[in-house]
């Protein structure tokens, strides 16, 4: 039965067990289930679990042992036969094992997702538009899986993807920030990393609102709100905040309105929102993804990223969407930073052993939860790194904080306004047709069209100290030696004088300290305060520190498996 539950039974598998047996065995074998690959030994409660396709829960092998292997085959087989799988909170892995056993199709899981759009978006305003050939694309995809097609075997084939309103689609879609004054503009291409996707095989399911201009429109614009779809709703407490700007992608991932989105990142844009959604979020290394096609803000700050369930998910996309570009030169420095073989071999459950994690107690716990709630949580939560093998390096002081979360004394928004206005002028200039073609453009727009826009409300403050500027003259060069110096005595310093794998905190400012410096970072969900608010656990590290932290949240999440379904609360 499809809408949403499948009931899996041997009778209706054809040569289950064989197929069950075979794909315990790949698991066995497969780095995301096994400690193996790890240079510390593990112990068997951090190897061994099972897996069960029953609301997300994961299984580990240890393919060391034949008798464990045996043992979590015929648990498998059991479970498939005695439980049902929910599309709601399912992972990729387990769409994909049903789509292999023929009891999902493409088209299935499209029309589920647009079921959910259709039932929740107009509390959530999570999603801007869908793209109107995507039931076409399922059928595409379940043909080719039906052939046998090469393609069919991508990782990502079938699996449906929103992508935030500011990355560029060349299809029937817009691309807008949010905002009036792109709508009907018409961009020369995919965005490198949407074509990235595709290729991969993912179907892009539609656009995902967002904090309008990526929140640098006004400082008085509330965060997850845009004109073209008005205010998103936080899907656990429809109060709550829901930070940004990646609000929409964050949103619907944690509403089940999609199997996982990309956001972008400036100061915060994946990190936040991800957090007070109860999603995860990896904000990557500056360049490591292109900004080909992504309406700007800096190009110095500015990254693409995965917002998924699961931190397995936020992996494989972003394995599918890294790369170099050669319309982004950054990406040619940073794609040295890639492992061969990817990332989803670092997804590893001991990942946490040995790892030297460092606290900052000076980083202030404040995430818009309940900061009791999430102080108790977070020594909770360094326990665990300790019970699971990391070296935590407690009471650490990051010397600048003060100075790093000042965005106007440390000059950050100077040298973002003068560099949004290059590089957004730019991009309007590259486009094939738009109703602007400026800034000066844009903001005219807000004034003719004040009303719409709710210039009068949220103004336009931002856009006015960016259009003042006058490139990168000699206050911004300055502006940008004090970011540079407040990095490299900030976290640079603490992490190489500590020899620290990463640093974690529950505290929002952090997004700041990995802003400045191009710096990764990767957010897991880290509890609910008492009315129910989401809080994250940021676990930040140097360029190119990916793979550390990603084994540091794998094994985090493993540990702690926090995540719940939204509760929709007032």
């Amino acid at each position: 039965m499809i809408k949403g539950h499948l009931v899996a039974s041997l009778d209706a598998l054809p040569d289950s067990e064989h197929n069950l047996l075979k794909y315990s065995f790949a698991l066995s074998h497969n780095p995301i289930f096994s400690c193996k690959q790890s240079p510390i030994v593990c112990t068997p409660v951090d190897c061994v679990s099972t897996l069960s396709f029953h609301h997300g829960s994961r299984m580990a092998t240890n393919s060391s042992s034949l008798g464990i292997f045996l043992f979590s085959s015929f648990f498998l087989i059991l479970l498939v036969v005695s439980s049902s799988f929910s599309i709601k909170e399912a992972t990729i892995d387990e769409l994909q094992f049903a789509f292999k056993q023929n009891q999902l199709t493409s088209r299935q899981l499209i029309e589920f997702y647009l079921g959910e759009i259709r039932r929740l978006n107009p509390i959530l305003r999570g999603v801007i538009e869908v793209n109107p050939d995507a039931l076409y694309l399922a059928d595409k995809a379940d043909q080719e899986r039906k052939a046998g097609a090469e393609r069919s075997k991508l990782g990502l084939h079938g699996i449906p993807i929103l992508v935030k309103d500011n990355i560029a689609t060349k299809n029937k879609m817009n691309t807008t920030a949010g905002s009036f004054a792109l709508l009907g503009s018409v961009v020369p291409r995919h965005s490198f990393v949407v074509t990235k996707l595709i290729q991969a095989g993912a179907i892009i399911l539609g656009k995902a609102s967002m904090t309008e201009w990526a929140h640098f429109r006004s400082y008085d614009q509330p965060a997850g709100w845009c004109a073209r779809s008005g205010q998103g709703k936080n899907p656990y407490v429809l109060s709550a905040e829901t930070c940004g700007s990646s609000s929409g992608s964050a949103i619907s991932v944690a509403a089940n309105m999609a199997a996982g989105a990309l956001g972008t990142e400036t100061a915060g844009s994946i990190l936040c929102p991800s957090g007070l959604n109860s999603v995860v979020g990896i904000k990557p290394t500056v360049g490591l993804t292109s900004r080909d096609g992504v309406i700007p803000i800096s190009p110095r700050q500015d990254t693409v990223g995965p917002i998924c369930r699961t931190v397995v998910d936020a992996v494989y996309i972003l394995d599918a969407i890294v790369g170099f570009d050669h319309s982004d030169k950054d990406t040619r420095e940073a794609s040295k930073y890639i492992p061969p073989g990817g990332y989803k071999q670092y997804l590893k459950p001991c990942g946490l052993r040995g790892k030297r994690v460092g606290i900052a107690r000076n980083i202030p716990v404040s995430n818009y939860a309940n900061e009791s709630d999430v102080s108790k949580a977070f020594e909770l939560h360094i326990q665990t790194l300790r019970q699971r093998g990391a070296v935590v390096v407690d009471h650490l002081k990051l010397s600048n904080i003060e100075g790093i979360v000042d965005i106007i004394g440390s000059g950050q928004i100077l040298a973002l306004a003068a560099e949004f206005k290059l590089a957004l002028n730019a991009y309007l200039e590259g486009l094939l047709a738009s109703p602007v073609r400026s800034l000066k453009d844009v903001i005219a727009f807000y004034n003719k069209f004040s009303k719409l826009e709710k210039a009068k409300e949220y103004g336009q403050s931002l856009f006015l100290l960016a259009q003042e500027t006058n490139g990168i003259d000699n206050d911004v060069k300055a502006a940008l030696l004090n970011l540079t110096k407040l990095s490299g005595d900030g976290i640079k310093k603490l992490m190489k004088k500590n020899k620290l794998d990463a640093v974690a905190t529950p505290g929002i400012d952090m997004v700041g300290v990995l802003a400045i410096g191009g710096f990764p970072g990767i957010i897991v969900p880290g509890g609910y305060d008492g009315k129910g608010k989401p809080f994250g656990i940021y676990f930040g590290g140097l360029k190119g520190s990916e793979p550390k932290l990603i084994e540091i949240a794998y094994g985090f999440e493993q540990a702690t498996k926090i995540r719940k379904p939204p509760s929709f609360k007032p």
